[in-house]
């Protein structure tokens, strides 16, 4: 598939060097003095929490990126490597809040609902990475990960993806995944679990926390990567070529720690940046420049051949409506058409803030659209069927060629949630609308392959470690 391309070569190449001249001459606020020490000792400035980045150490450790990512589960048959196999859908992550799948109305998210959403994206065949997509509002204090962690490993068993806070919080989460592992050796082997953070917070700072796990998981040669969230107007220049110099420049710096850290290790240039509503200050993350945004940051991690990918098909819409659809279809088509290969979209609505059923359905479903456009069009003798056009002729039809059979559930998206009854037959099937469809299959799938995926002996060691653990426990919805 050829890519679109929003930016030149030259404007590559302009923003690039932006980037290394904002790394030599402004550099970076570094909190973590580890990270300091270390950027020092391979060839850094280092002034106070001040570090600057001259451009050969830069360039000498952009050399050492990897060019692919690979996201592991805990069944190897949802094992997904990106370039390769994109796109790569991961599930839009850590909304505080959710739609009540019975009563509708917004409330906190608790433990139980990220078992519900786990089972969702174990079953629908789009999602290929389950980035836990809630908070638990119900967590004990001691267990804030962990207790996201549980319901996701007893629910899905396709690769998952987690944010730990404080060291302290990440020993609890991988003594967990050493047990589901049956041991520490046996999960290295095939670590399933994907760590992501932000170390990097616009414009141009290091904080302490997860820049502190990002050196941890890359000098254990464990999956890891950074997202880069520039905001412009509020945390990057009000306009798109300067957001594009500043985010680079700090992918750069988040990269060089990584590679610092333990040369060759994997990562993704991984971005959510946006232009700021300044009229109220809005975070619009389902405002078109945020698809902009993502094409152009994938043309420069094309240059640099690194996989790429990052948070689009988001929305700023409180309810699953006509807004919700334009913009999560409007900015996931450029992104894949701009070459992304990791779509962190599904289910989150209000600017990231709320998780809702029905719209994770109909974004699967987007999922399986974007999936087919990145097949593409197939062109051999066969494919381009100038024999069949000949045999059938003017006039006649194609409808019970051996060329159609062959090809009727393949070459076109057999959707499940969109409606393309005739007006007549949809009323007789209860003239539901897309949310109402979408709410139905979620209850089918809530009440079929609903069993615990983790063993009852493993549960019962779990529960015992972590003491006064979530229940997380999956339950139907009627």
């Amino acid at each position: 598939m050829s890519f679109a391309e929003l930016l030149t070569q030259e404007q590559i190449e302009r923003i690039h060097d932006a980037a290394l001249e904002i790394l030599e001459e402004v550099g970076l606020k570094v909190r973590y003095e580890p990270a300091r020490e270390m950027f020092a000792k391979h060839g850094c400035q280092v002034d106070g929490e001040r570090v600057k980045f001259p451009r050969a150490v830069v360039e000498k450790y952009r050399k050492m990126y990897p060019a692919s990512f690979t996201f592991y589960a805990r069944d190897p048959k949802f094992d997904k490597t990106i370039p390769q196999d994109s796109p790569v859908i991961v599930t839009a992550s850590s909304a505080p809040d959710i739609i009540d799948p019975v009563t509708g109305q917004e409330r906190r998210a608790t433990s139980g609902d990220i078992a519900r959403i786990a089972h969702l994206i174990n079953e629908l065949p789009a999602y290929d990475v389950f980035s836990i997509s809630t908070l638990a509002d119900d967590a004990p204090a001691d267990q804030f990960t962990v207790s996201r962690l549980y319901p996701a490993l007893k629910y899905c068993l396709k690769p998952i993806r987690v944010t730990t806070t404080d060291r302290k919080d990440t020993n609890s989460v991988m003594k967990m995944a050493y047990m589901v592992a049956g041991g520490e050796e046996a999960y290295r082997e095939h670590p399933f679990l994907t760590h992501h953070y932000c170390p990097v917070v616009s414009p141009l700072t290091m904080d302490n926390l997860s820049t502190e796990n990002v050196m941890y998981f890359a000098r254990e040669g464990l999956p890891v990567y950074p997202t880069i969230v520039p905001n412009a107007g509020l945390t990057s220049p009000m306009s798109m070529a300067g957001t594009l110099a500043q985010g680079n420049a700090e992918f750069l710096a988040a990269a060089t720690l990584m590679q610092m850290a333990k040369e060759g290790t994997p990562l993704i240039y991984a971005t959510l940046a946006t232009v700021a509503d300044m009229r109220t200050g809005a975070y619009t993350s389902g405002g078109i420049e945020c698809g902009m945004l993502h094409m152009a940051f994938a043309q420069i991690a094309h240059f640099y051949n690194v996989p790429c990918g990052g948070y689009v098909g988001l929305t700023n819409s409180k309810v699953n409506d006509a807004q919700a659809g334009y913009e999560t279809g409007m900015s996931a088509m450029g992104g894949l058409v701009g070459g992304m290969d990791m779509f962190n979209i599904g289910g989150l609505i209000d600017a990231l803030k709320t998780f809702d059923f029905a719209k994770a359905v109909i974004d699967d479903e987007v999922a399986q659209m974007l999936k087919r456009v990145k097949r593409g069009v197939k062109f051999s003798d066969d494919e381009l069927a100038v024999n069949l056009i000949k045999e059938v002729g003017p006039g006649g039809s194609y409808i019970i060629a051996k060329h159609t059979m062959s090809r009727m559930k393949s070459e076109a998206v057999m959707t499940k949630i969109a409606d393309r009854d005739t007006r007549t037959s949809w009323e007789k099937k209860g003239a539901m609308d897309i949310q109402a469809h979408a709410m139905k299959r979620v209850k089918e799938i809530m009440k079929t392959n609903t069993a615990s995926l983790i063993t009852p002996d493993l549960d019962s060691q779990l529960h015992a470690e972590f003491t006064g653990m979530v229940p997380g426990e999956l339950e139907a919805i009627d």
